[in-house]
């Protein structure tokens, strides 16, 4: 049985289905739309090789109109739906499904990370969160987080990259900044599951920043503790446990330590769970070029729920 599209569209777009409010929803539609239709127009030109030589709105009509295209992404980003089942929700070809997720995920990944108290500001860099914090005296909160990717095929060159040392699964990486609430500013950093959480931030530039923005502090977990020591004034590792032959005192000092520094450092793997309850970062079965803009749209859009905190 066929569903039409607007039933589909009412049902679909409903919050379970999507992840966000309708009103939201709303909103997402209209802030994406200029961009997508920008990009439609520039592939259209470069198909052509010329201008346009008929009026806008020519020509046959989509058969997924824009706001089904947004909607059916969201539920895919939301629950990893086989295409083929939204497809015959929307009786179209699952290829038209597929094609809409690559029109659409892009976008959503490229909108950054909402600010909290600022609607109309996007950080889209650890440079732009950097230079936020120092503005507005935040502590950040840094995190790295894995997700289990496909095994690549046999042969392959690069294939034990991806072995985590710590899951021992194929995994992908990813870093994570929140503020002292764990509301989510920035997600990056995507680098295979065998590369340490540190390396993985040091390539995106961190220590540059923290020489820019010396007023800039942040707590981080023991895998960042070389991070701290090159900049023990801004960045906070959990204390080292003392020798075993150390005094019960110094053992007390130092469990409270690690309790303080564990529970000011905890809402950014909050912030973590937050972005797996979406289906995808649960487990990753698609394509690993497409997880990095994947992990992107799903953290930005669960930015915009935290940001109103």
């Amino acid at each position: 049985m066929i569903v039409t599209s607007g039933w589909a569209r009412t049902a679909l777009s409903h919050r379970i289905c999507t992840g966000i409010p309708r009103r939201r929803l709303g909103k997402l539609v209209a802030e994406l739309a200029g961009p997508w239709v920008a990009g439609q127009e520039s592939n259209l030109r470069e198909r052509r090789g010329h201008d346009r030589q008929r009026a806008a709105g020519a020509g046959p009509d989509h058969q997924l109109v824009f706001t089904d295209r947004v909607v059916v992404t969201l539920v895919i980003l939301r629950f990893q739906l086989p295409h083929a089942a939204l497809a015959l929700f929307h009786g179209v070809d699952r290829s038209t499904i597929t094609r809409a997720v690559h029109e659409i995920r892009p976008l959503l990944a490229a909108r950054g990370f909402a600010v909290p108290g600022s609607p109309d500001l996007r950080l889209r860099t650890l440079a732009d969160v950097f230079a936020y914090a120092a503005a507005e005296g935040v502590e950040l909160r840094i995190d790295g987080t894995e997700v289990r990717v496909r095994r690549p095929q046999a042969n392959k060159p690069g294939r034990r990259a991806f072995i985590s040392g710590k899951m021992r699964q194929n995994t992908k990486k990813a870093t994570v900044v929140t503020d002292e609430k764990g509301r989510t500013l920035w997600a990056g950093a995507f680098r295979p599951g065998r590369q340490h959480d540190q390396t993985a931030l040091k390539t995106e530039g961190i220590c540059d920043l923290f020489e820019r923005f010396p007023q800039v502090k942040a707590k981080v977990d023991a895998g960042y503790r070389g991070l701290a020591k090159q900049f023990p004034d801004q960045v906070q590792a959990p204390p080292l446990k003392p020798k075993k032959d150390a005094p019960p005192e110094d053992l007390a000092a130092w469990d409270e330590a690690r309790r303080q520094q564990s529970s000011e450092r905890i809402c950014v793997e909050h912030a973590n769970a937050e972005h797996k309850q979406w289906r995808p970062l649960q487990r990753w079965i698609g394509r690993r070029e497409y997880f990095d803009q994947t992990y992107q749209a799903i953290a930005g859009l669960v930015s915009d729920r935290t940001a109103m905190r």
